[in-house]
């Protein structure tokens, strides 16, 4: 009636259809929360500051807005350090801190000039390692003529 092949093939395909509804379950209406925490900087386009999935928080590209102006802050140093205190706040509102990033993406304009203020700053922040993962990459232009702009993913299991 069926020979192996078809035996193999039937079977191999219900698995898969298993295997891809169970996947496809889990992710439930609502399992991507939107996030916009009161005191965070305003989007300036069609973008969110950060979103939950499951145990992970992303957080968006964040320059150094005062948050209160929706302005840049003034000066390399406290720029930088606004865009992470912006991030920080993103990532504190779902529960997690600085030691939660399992990885951070730096954008600067002029790599020589703003690395070693990024590592002062993120030193600073952070305070005595483990550093987590970052790529730092020179670009050649930021939102706003911006010098800066960082991004993280961080750890934060749900509460249950």
């Amino acid at each position: 009636m069926f020979d192996i092949y078809t035996i193999i093939f039937l079977a191999l395909a219900v698995f898969i259809f298993l295997r891809l509804r169970s996947v496809l379950n889990q992710r439930t209406p609502g399992s991507i929360k939107t996030l916009s925490p009161e005191g965070a900087i305003a989007p300036t386009g069609t973008w969110s500051l950060g979103t939950r999935a499951r145990d992970f928080v992303f957080v968006a590209g964040m320059r150094g807005i005062d948050p209160k102006t929706n302005a840049l802050v003034a000066g390399d140093e406290a720029r930088i350090r606004q865009a992470f205190l912006n991030m920080k706040l993103i990532a504190e509102s779902e529960g997690a801190t600085l030691r939660d990033a399992v990885r951070i993406v730096v954008y600067v304009t002029d790599m020589a000039r703003f690395r070693p203020l990024v590592n002062k700053v993120q030193e600073e922040l952070w305070g005595q390692g483990p550093y987590p993962p970052r790529t730092i990459v020179e670009v050649h232009r930021l939102n706003q003529d911006d010098i800066f702009e960082v991004e993280g993913t961080f750890y934060a299991p749900v509460k249950k």
